[in-house]
């Protein structure tokens, strides 16, 4: 299989990449261009820089793939408050220049990387795949906007499409903007105490190989065309007590508290994603096989060794 991976150089990405390698695929990599020629944690591979907004490279760099997995988005939540179109212009343009050069090269199969971000607050739990989509936050907006430019490909033209909405991933790679990170750097860098947002919104974490999985498990099932698959463990943890499994797992004693500078505007904050995985079990077959706790001591095996790139005391948005 010749696989395409946009966002390869991301958290996400780059794990999608080691398993596609692993299971024997020929990977294509788009990391979006710098200044520093820098391709992440990809230094192996050939890897393609350039930006999914560029419609023009988009089309050349997709053609002659037989699957595109479609990881590049700008992710982090704080941030689009502040820079809303920056959003558009990569998660809904770029989505749109995927899904058209696809389209244009006839590609076997196409799987956009959605969020469970997209439910907001739960209206009901656990969340299946029927939930509303609510739009809390600029982001949440940008990627129902790109869920459903891909539903629409796969009515109007009959793409074969694959949209998966993995619920909070962790794992090692992942930047100091997500919860985890942000504590375990904290908790390793001797911080007296650990700062964070609010601490009663409630997660379903996923490790981050167990998310690369059900990517590679999606690229050939056979009837999933058109499909919204979401995945996650089933069970949701509140932040502080995520945060306290970190302290534990880094066997450190560091206290908890919450301050207002890191938190989302009240009526922008998401209380609770749980997840009904019972989809994916069904059309892909995955089920989840690293605990959370076993996840949390990995994570942070990964950072105690290198916590030098990485500022514990800054807030990351």
């Amino acid at each position: 299989m010749r696989a395409l991976v946009t966002g390869a150089g991301g958290f996400i990405g780059s794990h999608l990449v080691d398993a596609l390698l692993d299971a024997g695929h020929e990977v294509r990599a788009l990391v979006r261009y710098n200044g520093r020629g820098s391709w992440g944690p990809l230094e192996q591979l050939t890897v393609r820089l350039g930006d999914v907004t560029d419609g023009s490279f988009v089309r050349e760099l997709v053609d002659g793939c037989d699957v595109v997995f479609h990881l590049a988005a700008l992710i982090g939540i704080p941030y689009s408050y502040h820079a809303p179109a920056s959003y558009v212009a990569t998660n809904v343009q770029g989505t749109l220049n995927i899904l058209e050069a696809c389209r244009a090269s006839r590609v076997g199969r196409v799987i956009v990387t959605s969020t469970s971000e997209v439910y907001g607050t739960a209206r009901y739990t656990p969340i299946d795949e029927a939930h509303p989509l609510q739009a809390q936050s600029p982001y949440a907006a940008s990627k129902i906007a790109a869920d459903k430019l891909a539903e629409s490909y796969f009515c109007a033209f009959d793409l074969p499409v694959v949209t998966l909405r993995p619920f909070n991933t962790y794992g090692p790679r992942q930047s100091a903007r997500a919860v985890i990170p942000t504590v375990l750097t904290q908790a390793l860098g001797g911080a007296a105490e650990i700062r964070l947002g609010n601490l009663t919104p409630e997660r379903d974490l996923t490790y981050v190989e167990d998310t690369a999985r059900a990517f590679v498990l999606a690229a050939d099932a056979p009837g999933i065309e058109g499909q919204v698959i979401h995945f996650g463990n089933g069970v949701a943890f509140s932040v502080r007590e995520i945060a306290e499994r970190c302290v534990r797992a880094a066997q450190l004693d560091t206290r908890v508290v919450s301050v207002q500078e890191r938190q989302r505007p009240e009526k922008s904050e998401v209380d609770l994603l749980l997840c009904d995985p019972t989809r994916a079990t069904r059309l892909l077959g995955w089920a989840p096989r690293v605990t959370l706790d076993e996840g949390l001591r990995r994570t942070a095996d990964y950072l105690r060794a290198r916590l030098d790139r990485y500022r514990p005391a800054d807030y990351v948005i």
